[in-house]
């Protein structure tokens, strides 16, 4: 069984999250797949941003969907964030570049994954907010001016759909019938504990902790015909983990620390 490395918000470990640097260097370091939250500006814009606002990730404060793009074009993006050592010779201190600083959007995000061939995008759609069902209306048809709304299989597609919310996994499915999706699980309710998914569920999104909690989880789910995605997996223990029980795709914050030790 195939196992993918999939950038947590790009290569987060050494770049600021959710920035052009942070999701180049993870292309660089040999990821098969980005991942990345979205939530939608005051204006109707899909931003790459985790936090309800960004003050934890920028120079400014505020909540996202009170914020007009421009406004948030305004701030700094990169400088919050000093980034771990890629490599032995970026012990120096490094300033960000402008590449780390500006706002993310869905947009840049999209055409920087069409000129990476077989690399694919997880796109975590936020909740709750204020928006409601726009956030996955404008996701698809962003994806539709793609071309990349309705691959011609769930296997072929460079887009996968994500979120905590089952609601809005469902309403992908409205949109499109061939989209993947994942339903993220932060714990295993009774109605989930067995391996089943609703319909409209690809994927199967346990938190590493659930998978050390309980391993034979993995296998439960593939006996209901699914596979997993298992996230935010650092640590040397929870990558070999991930491995041994066949988990299909693993976010990491560090692709090339974690592809480094799959190929032990």
């Amino acid at each position: 069984m195939q196992l993918d490395v999939v950038a947590h918000r790009g290569a987060s470990a050494h770049r600021a999250e959710h920035t052009v640097a942070a999701y180049a260097l993870a292309i660089e370091q040999g990821a098969d797949g980005l991942e990345c939250d979205v939530r939608l500006s005051r204006d109707g814009h899909l931003v790459c941003v985790h936090d309800r606002t960004i003050n934890r990730t920028s120079s400014g404060r505020g909540v996202v969907s009170t914020l007009t793009l421009a406004r948030l074009s305004e701030l700094d993006y990169g400088s919050w964030y000093p980034g771990l050592p890629e490599n032995a010779d970026d012990l120096v201190l490094r300033a960000p570049d402008e590449s780390e600083r500006g706002v993310l959007t869905l947009e840049s995000l999209l055409d920087l994954v069409k000129e990476s061939p077989g690399v694919k995008l997880f796109v975590e759609t936020k909740h709750p907010v204020r928006y409601g069902g726009l956030v996955e209306a404008k996701l698809v048809a962003m994806l539709r001016r793609y071309g990349m709304a309705r691959p011609r299989s769930k296997e072929d597609s460079q887009i996968v759909m994500m979120s905590f919310s089952s609601r809005a996994v469902r309403r992908i499915r409205g949109h499109t019938d061939t989209l993947p999706t994942v339903l993220l699980l932060e714990q295993l309710s009774f109605t989930r504990w067995d391996g089943t998914l609703p319909p409209y569920a690809d994927y199967a999104g346990p938190g590493v902790h659930l998978l050390r909690c309980d391993p034979d989880y993995v296998e439960r789910v593939r006996s209901e015909g699914h596979e997993t995605y298992a996230w935010t997996v650092d640590e040397p223990d929870d990558v070999a983990l991930c491995a041994k029980l066949g988990v299909r795709f693993l976010a990491t914050n560090s692709p090339a620390t974690t592809r480094a030790l799959l190929n032990r």
